[in-house]
């Protein structure tokens, strides 16, 4: 049986599918958005009226193939991914992720993997290797097998909430994080991602106001692959909260110069069902368990290639430039230490402070699951935790990350663990978007260069 036909199967089951015709029939659903999740981290979807769920939840919806890489096309013109002549994918829903959209309720939405369509010689009904939502899930089970613990995580998304509305005035070199009048101003677009979120399921927790125009909401942690579902929900409610104030919700890594940068810090630990394998029993103080120290040897070891999946764009890089703005400026670790790349947050918790606010969360949590296992297996030690100050002028080459877009490309391919995390086509689709995207940016004129030189040259 194919993993395509396995999916199907699972999905007649009648005792699931009433639940959602009554959850349909509860809210007045007419109309249901099968969503896919691309490389770029953005959510795809097509409508179809509730009246033909079974029909879709056995044959499932029909994409154009290049749609998983957001149709995107090289500086030749040419589409990646296939190209015009490529063939379709089939998306098909997982049954658990049905959400009823609480801004219009009669529209529901699932979140769908993907497949090669059944008619394909050789490959039909396998899963479609660039699909990263199906790629988490299938990753963590087998780290799951092999290892005998499940990866949790929590992220921090920070984002900016940009408009005329937003306008504060802080002290200069002061920080507006924190001051209540601040939070105040955001109180009806916080209220509504709260209210929003948590009816979707969304157990919310806390947040918090921390640089001029940017918000931090967050949410309990739990499998890495339903935090990872819950972030692209999370900036689909954000997109549609912004619409209803007139602002706009923007998740640059760094918005505007000199303020701090949009992170989204993954908060980790690994679990042997209810117990925490980053702790020891009866130890309350910050330390590491051999667990913990083996998977953080892991992580540093593999930031610098990771960087191309954490740090994804062009625009990530100017984050890692303004240093002294809480981001981290090289390899290394500490306890409780905020300028270190990760850091001991709490008993049995790692924050890994590289990913930004434009990552895509299936291809973080698949980098950093491959990452954490090879250092298990290899017993890598990460060695002595910084206590001072990360950001001095002087950084070693061998803990130093890569600056710019065009160098995490090149430390991704170096490096037959991260890359090697990836199915072949997904790895080469992905670092060919990050190449030409880096390759248009430096053939691109900006305004810090006109203001430098366009009247001031000999």
């Amino acid at each position: 049986m194919t993993a395509l036909n396995s999916h199907i199967e699972k999905n007649m089951d009648d005792v699931k599918i009433q639940e959602i015709r009554a959850r349909i029939q509860e809210a007045g659903v007419k109309y249901i958005y099968y969503q896919v999740v691309t490389l770029g981290g953005k959510l795809l979807a097509k409508v179809v009226p509730a009246t033909q769920l079974e029909r879709n939840l056995a044959k499932g919806i029909q994409f154009h193939r290049t749609a998983i890489s957001d149709m995107q096309c090289n500086r030749y013109g040419e589409l990646l991914g296939g190209g015009t002549q490529a063939a379709e994918f089939t998306a098909l829903p997982d049954l658990d992720t049905f959400r009823v959209l609480p801004w219009d309720r009669s529209v529901g939405a699932f979140l769908c993997r993907v497949y090669e369509p059944g008619h394909r010689l050789e490959v039909g009904g396998q899963p479609l290797p660039t699909d990263p939502r199906g790629l988490l899930i299938r990753a963590h089970e087998g780290f799951m097998e092999r290892q005998g613990m499940q990866l949790k995580s929590g992220c921090e998304p920070e984002m900016s909430w940009l408009g005329d509305s937003m306008k504060i005035h802080p002290r200069p070199d002061a920080s507006p994080a924190y001051q209540l009048s601040n939070l105040e101003l955001m109180r009806p677009i916080y209220q509504k991602v709260i209210d929003y979120a948590t009816e979707m399921g969304f157990d919310m927790i806390e947040g918090d106001y921390e640089d001029p125009y940017q918000l931090e909401l967050n949410w309990m942690f739990d499998s890495c692959e339903l935090t990872a579902d819950r972030l692209v929900l999370y900036r689909q409610i954000c997109r549609q909260v912004a619409k209803e104030f007139g602002v706009t919700a923007s998740f640059m890594a760094k918005p505007y110069t000199g303020g701090m940068g949009n992170g989204c810090h993954h908060n980790l630990s690994l679990w042997r069902g209810e117990t925490n394998a980053f702790q020891e029993e009866g130890r309350t103080e910050l330390h590491l368990s051999d667990v913990a120290r083996y998977s953080l040897g892991g992580m540093l070891k593999h930031t610098p290639a990771s960087m191309l999946i954490m740090a994804s764009t062009v625009n990530s890089y100017k984050r890692f430039w303004d240093v002294g703005q809480f981001a981290p400026a090289q390899v290394n670790w500490g306890m409780d230490n905020k300028t270190c790349s990760v850091r001991l947050s709490a008993v049995g918790r790692l924050e890994y402070k590289m990913p930004d606010a434009s990552v895509n969360p299936y291809l973080s949590h698949t980098a950093l699951l491959a990452a954490i296992e090879h250092g298990l297996e290899n017993q890598l030690d990460p060695g002595q935790s910084s206590d001072d100050s990360s950001y001095g002028r002087d950084i070693d080459a061998s803990v130093r990350i890569p600056l710019t877009l065009g160098e995490a490309v090149e430390a991704f391919d170096k490096d037959p663990v991260i890359k090697g995390a990836f199915p072949g086509p997904l790895a080469t689709l992905y670092a060919e978007l990050k190449h030409d995207e880096w390759a248009r940016y430096c053939a691109a004129v900006t305004e810090w260069e006109l203001d430098m030189y366009k009247e001031y040259l000999p």
